[in-house]
């Protein structure tokens, strides 16, 4: 999933960040509402965490003004201190699909952010990932580029999901891992061979390169601006 997080509590957020990266999602985050609103308005997130109490905007203004103003159904979910009923019942007038309060379990996030994007076809949305004219179908998991199909091992397959999926941002070495091997990583060199293998089948036969080496980091892909370097790098 793509996520949206509004929140002002940065031990909060880096806590989601640390849980939800190690499992594949990518998150982005706003410290205040008027922040979050731009970014709810003019991206697509699978779903929205949303704090009621933040600098600028507060939460239900910012629900109010993406749904009235901005006319985006995309999901969100209110993460709050304010239990009582009443601020509930205004959390979900202003546009709240799902409402949970501080504090909460990690994994009951998770699971609550993943029906709210199953029943608002957040997925099926996404069946197809396209990045430049790279093309990447999830329900059939055929691959290919510039209408030539591309033969790929399932690893490879997962490593090319994972980055089209946060395309153009980075994805670290760790949250590759994660995605190829869960908690049990084996050498880092297993990681480096199958990006050279997805790199074979992606990159070598075009011109334009894609998957791009951020040294210390992890790797990317992204369609390169014309004049820019393909910035391959090593594996």
């Amino acid at each position: 999933m793509r996520l949206l997080v509004i929140e002002d509590n940065r031990n909060l957020v880096a806590n989601l960040f640390e849980y939800f990266e190690a499992r594949g999602h990518v998150l982005d985050a706003a410290p205040d509402g008027v922040t979050g609103l731009h970014l709810a308005s003019t991206q697509a997130y699978d779903a929205v965490v949303l704090d009621w109490m933040l600098p600028g905007l507060d939460g239900p203004e910012v629900m109010r003004r993406l749904r009235e103003e901005h006319g985006r159904d995309t999901p969100v979910i209110m993460l709050t201190a304010r239990d009582d009923l009443p601020d509930k019942i205004a959390g979900f007038r202003a546009g709240a699909d799902d409402y949970l309060t501080k504090p909460f379990a990690l994994p009951e996030l998770e699971v609550r952010l993943e029906a709210l994007a199953a029943r608002a076809g957040g997925r099926s949305r996404k069946r197809v990932l396209e990045v430049g004219d790279l093309r990447l179908d999830l329900a059939t998991l055929e691959a290919s580029r510039a209408g030539r199909p591309l033969h790929l091992f399932p690893a490879c397959r997962k490593l090319l999901e994972v980055l089209m999926q946060a395309s153009p941002a980075a994805v670290t070495r760790e949250r590759l891992e994660y995605a190829l091997w869960g908690d049990d990583p084996p050498d880092r060199d297993m990681l480096r061979s199958h990006v050279y293998e997805l790199r074979r089948s992606v990159d070598a036969p075009f011109e334009a390169k894609l998957i791009q080496t951020l040294p210390r980091v992890g790797y990317r892909i992204a369609a390169t601006v014309e004049g820019e370097p393909g910035g391959a790098g090593d594996a």
